[in-house]
């Protein structure tokens, strides 16, 4: 990429935090560094690069199309999941690596897991890019999580789903926490952003905000939590 690409780049990122993610109530300073430092566009496809700091849920194309949370979101999320220094992270529906990227400067480590084979070699290529030494992708059923990788600190679900989190849940640490947004019905591209937090064996959750993202249908029936 040239000199004058880079400067477009950085200074569009720049926008995007400063007009959208610091107006939803985005202060934590890791997130917005690390929103401001990732390059969005080598996370989608080409014909969507012109779009990479638009607020918009972008398609990446696998063996099955899965959808890049808006960046608004995003920020969102991990500003709500407080990640710590140190954590192992897992980021379930991982696509193309860019939430994984992120949490790559704000934890220990971090796993992006995705079942799209084709996904999981673009997240690896696109760390090995940035040299992001302490992020890896692995291709496995979405509900199934990463057990080999276990156990997570935080599990981020991207994208919305029922949630029937209850493998996920088995991976997290003895005070571990996941966060996602939950919808009451399938098909649903909005929901609650939800956390999950986990104390022992008593599992409670919390809701956050109204958020969508794209559709994720591999954790089945809805799951009635108590907010």
């Amino acid at each position: 990429m040239q000199k004058q690409e880079l400067a477009s780049s950085a200074a569009l990122r720049e926008t995007m935090v400063e007009r959208q993610i610091r107006t939803f109530d985005v202060t934590d300073a890791g997130v917005l560094a690390g929103m401001k430092a990732t390059p969005r566009e080598f996370f989608v496809d080409q014909n969507l690069v012109s779009l990479a700091y638009s607020d918009a849920c972008l398609t990446v194309t696998g063996e099955r199309p899965r959808e890049l949370t808006a960046p608004l979101i995003l920020a969102r999320l991990l500003k709500e999941a407080h990640i710590r220094a140190g954590e192992r992270v897992l980021v379930v529906a991982g696509a193309s690596g860019y939430a994984a990227a992120l949490i790559a400067g704000l934890a220990g480590s971090v796993v992006s897991l995705d079942s799209d084979e084709k996904l999981t070699g673009l997240a690896q290529g696109n760390f090995a890019a940035l040299g992001l030494a302490n992020a890896k992708a692995v291709t496995g059923p979405l509900e199934l999580g990463a057990p080999a990788e276990a156990p997570f600190d935080l599990i981020l679900v991207d994208g919305v789903s029922q949630g029937n989190f209850d493998s996920l849940l088995k991976q997290l640490s003895a005070d571990g926490r996941l966060v996602g947004i939950v919808a009451d019905r399938p098909g649903a591209r909005g929901g609650s952003a939800t956390l999950i937090q986990r104390a022992g064996d008593h599992v409670s959750a919390r809701a956050l905000f109204d958020a969508s993202a794209g559709g994720l249908t591999a954790f089945g029936k809805p799951v009635a939590f108590v907010f």
